[in-house]
Parts: C-alpha cells; sequence; structure tokens
C-alpha cells in the first residue's frame, strides 16, 4: 500500500494519507510552467511542436549561394540524410547521416488515438484515491471497482478529489449513498465543486464488527467511536447488547480501529471491517452488528474525463439543476422523464449555496423567504439514447443551471447480502 506524502511520491514502508499540507507540495510539485527549450526554438509546447513539424517537412536542397568554392560537394549519402533530416537550424538535432546500404531497422509505428487513450478499465497499474486509511470499506470499493490498483489513502473526501485533479491519482472512489444512513452530503457538493466525471458506479455490502484490544470484555466499554454513517446504521444493534457508552463520530471506520489500537485505549471500541481488525491487531467483540442485514454502500468512480455512454449495456446518468424561480419547476422536470418511461433511481435536494434564500416582498402581507435548492437526479439511461438526449433538452428549458456529473454503467452484479465469511477479505 502506498500513498502520497509531501517529501516523497512513494512511501513504501509506511502508508501516509494525502492531507491538507500535502496540497501545496503538490502544486508545487506539478505547477504547470512553460518550457523554454535551448537554441531559441519557442517558450511553449506548442512552439516545439511546430519547429518538429517544419523540421520534418521541409526538404533541403543544395545551398548554392555558399560561396565557398574550396568547399567539397555533397554525397549521395549526405543529400538522402538532409532530405531526411530536414535544413540545418538554430536547434542541433544532432541525426546521424543514413548509410543507403546498410539496413535500415523497421520503422515505428506512428501513435494513434489508442496510444493516447487512459489506463486500461479493469484497474491495472491504476491510482485509485479513496478516503480513509487501510482497511476502511473504501478501500474494498476501490479494490472491487478496480482491481490490482494502487490504492491511495487520503484523509479527506476533498484530498481524494484534488489527488485525481492534480494526476496524483487517476480515478477515485467515493461514496454517495448508503441504504441505511442514507446520503453522504459532503460528496453531492464537492460533485458540484469540481469538474471530475462519474465513470461508474460499485455497490459494496457492509458487515459491521465491534472492535477492541485483545482481552478488552465489553462491560469495560465507556465509548464506541466510528464514522457517523456506520454509527447510525448500527445504532438498534448497539442498545440491543446493552452497552453504556457514549457514542463518539470519528473521520472513518478503520481510521477509529487505528486509533485505538495506536493509543491502546482499552476503554474504547470502534466499529469497523473485519479487515480493520486483522490490520490493527483488534478482537471482534460483536460481528455483524449492523441494523440490517441489506446495508449497502453505494460508491462512484472518478476520473479527470468522462467515457463515451454506449447503448449495449444498463448505463446510469447523473444530472444536477436549479432554477432561478425555486423547487416549482420541479414538476416539469421530472414529468420530462415520465413522459418518456424514464425511471429516476435518485433524487437529492441540497442547499443552493450562492443563493440559499429568495426573498418575495409583498406590500400586503409582507416578506415571503423561500430556501433555495440544488436538485441531484439519477436515471436509468444512456446519454447515448435519442430519450435521454431529448429529456435534457426539455429540462435545460425549465432551469438556469444543468450539469452532467456523468453517463456510466451501472452496477449489475448479483445481489449477495453482507456475511461475515464475504467480507474478511476486505
Amino acid at each position: 500500500m502506498q500513498a502520497v506524502s509531501p517529501s516523497s511520491i512513494i512511501h513504501p514502508s509506511k502508508p501516509r494519507r494525502l492531507n491538507h499540507l500535502t496540497r501545496s507540495a503538490i502544486r508545487c510539485a506539478y505547477r504547470h510552467d512553460s518550457v523554454q527549450f535551448p537554441n531559441g526554438v519557442g517558450s511553449s509546447r506548442a512552439d516545439w511542436q511546430s519547429s518538429c513539424a517544419i523540421l520534418s517537412s521541409k526538404v533541403f536542397s543544395q545551398d548554392q549561394g555558399s560561396g565557398d568554392n574550396n568547399s567539397t560537394p555533397p554525397s549521395n549519402s549526405d543529400h538522402f540524410a538532409v532530405s531526411v533530416n530536414g535544413p540545418k537550424t538554430s536547434l542541433d538535432l544532432n541525426l546521424a547521416p543514413l548509410d543507403k546500404n546498410k539496413p535500415q531497422p523497421p520503422a515505428q509505428k506512428p501513435l494513434s488515438i489508442t496510444d493516447l487513450s487512459p489506463a486500461p478499465l479493469h484497474g491495472s497499474q491504476l491510482r485509485v484515491a479513496y478516503q480513509g486509511v487501510p482497511g476502511a470499506y473504501s478501500e474494498a470499493a476501490a479494490s472491487k471497482a478496480f482491481p490490482n490498483c494502487e490504492a491511495i489513502p487520503c484523509d479527506q473526501f476533498e484530498v481524494a478529489f484534488q489527488a485525481v485533479e492534480l494526476w496524483i491519482a487517476d480515478r477515485a472512489v467515493l461514496p454517495v449513498e448508503n441504504s441505511l444512513g442514507g446520503s453522504i452530503h459532503r460528496n453531492y457538493d464537492l460533485l458540484l465543486r469540481h469538474r471530475l466525471h462519474i465513470v461508474g458506479e460499485v455497490q459494496l455490502p457492509v458487515h459491521h464488527c465491534l472492535l477492541a484490544l485483545p482481552g478488552v470484555r465489553k462491560e469495560y466499554l465507556s465509548r464506541v467511536i466510528s464514522h457517523p454513517q456506520a454509527l447510525s446504521q448500527c445504532e438498534h444493534t448497539l442498545t440491543k447488547l446493552g452497552l453504556n457508552v457514549t457514542r463518539e463520530a470519528f473521520d472513518d471506520t478503520a481510521g477509529a480501529a487505528e486509533y485505538i489500537a495506536s493509543n491502546k485505549l482499552r476503554d474504547t471500541a470502534a466499529i469497523a471491517s473485519a479487515r480493520a481488525a486483522e490490520l490493527y491487531g483488534l478482537q471482534i467483540l460483536a460481528d455483524g452488528i449492523q441494523d440490517d442485514s441489506s446495508n449497502v454502500t453505494r460508491f462512484v468512480m472518478l476520473a479527470r474525463e468522462p467515457i463515451i455512454p454506449r447503448i449495449d449495456r444498463p448505463f446510469k446518468t447523473s444530472i444536477v439543476f436549479a432554477h432561478d424561480e425555486g423547487t416549482s419547476v420541479l414538476f416539469k422536470v421530472l414529468s420530462a422523464f415520465a413522459f418518456r418511461n424514464i425511471s429516476l433511481t435518485k433524487i437529492e435536494s441540497r442547499p443552493h449555496r450562492n443563493r440559499p434564500i429568495r426573498l418575495v416582498d409583498d406590500a400586503n402581507v409582507g416578506t415571503a423567504k423561500h430556501f433555495e435548492y440544488m436538485f441531484y437526479v439519477d436515471f436509468e439511461a444512456s446519454m447515448a439514447e435519442v430519450r435521454a438526449q431529448n429529456a435534457l433538452a426539455e429540462v435545460q428549458e425549465f432551469t438556469s443551471f444543468l450539469r452532467v456529473l456523468g453517463s456510466y454503467p451501472m452496477d449489475m452484479t448479483p445481489w449477495c447480502p453482507s456475511r461475515g465469511d464475504e467480507q474478511s477479505h476486505m
């Protein structure tokens, strides 16, 4: 497991998470500057490419105005060399003359669009950012989405977004909703703030365990720490266990387990995965403590570029929109999908941060204050389908802001409720 630190991009001994302090170092290391090429070729990549194009396209002819009558006439091989290498310029490419009598190696295949394509979708060699530490459910989701990937832990959701934007990572896998705990609002807000694209989704069954230091008994516990979503997903089970404990929120599930292990806290337990117990040397006091076995978290895969939508498999499309006149336009937007028999799988409202309140003055009754919202909608259709294109064209007529977050394949893996033996490898 490798992570990014300010002093070294790869630290093989101990995984470290991307954090706020790392951001300035990242910006320094990856700052975009124009390149100064030698011999006055140019000051940018475009100038360099133009110079190369000129050099490769010109055919040199013998200089008739050299004025040097004693110079040795060029040989046939010299004529052939300069016709390939181009005329002499201020840029010395140091290309050797070609010998026509010597067998030449086969020409290299020119670059094509496939050579410039992103890394393969099966996950080989991909660097995938996730929020948490090793043992987190997000790490398991990253491995499920991109097998054999290099998982990069980040201390916050926003750091994972920035890792992809700054080319520290190729993808990010982040949770957006849970079947018991509901939406992860922070990531919905970050989807709007950043310019990454949703390129896929993965649904992960969640199997929670109650972890503590070896030898600790449940009656010794005074508090339980974990991610707020995990605490809410186990609320009723913790009550049934008869634990007289306080429940405190932590950054992530595996981070809570790591915190207990590193500080030797014998009065504290964590809600995390069985893999976290194995990684940090904790014992499992209670297994499968989620309130419902149908506990599934949905993660989205984010990339710098969108994928090309297709119609040969089920696709889902995610959008966000708003309107200057408030929520009254919502019915018209939904009717655009209903008219075309497009099923909605998710609708979420978030405060409009640029204008959270809209005031409507009435001289007779006073001032009405309306809360303004952004609406996130997922629907089952590909943007390659005409009906989806027509639906969004109609939605655009009713909204002042519309953005497609991504059109991507749906997770169609067989349903399998969470069980301890299924999660032991995570």
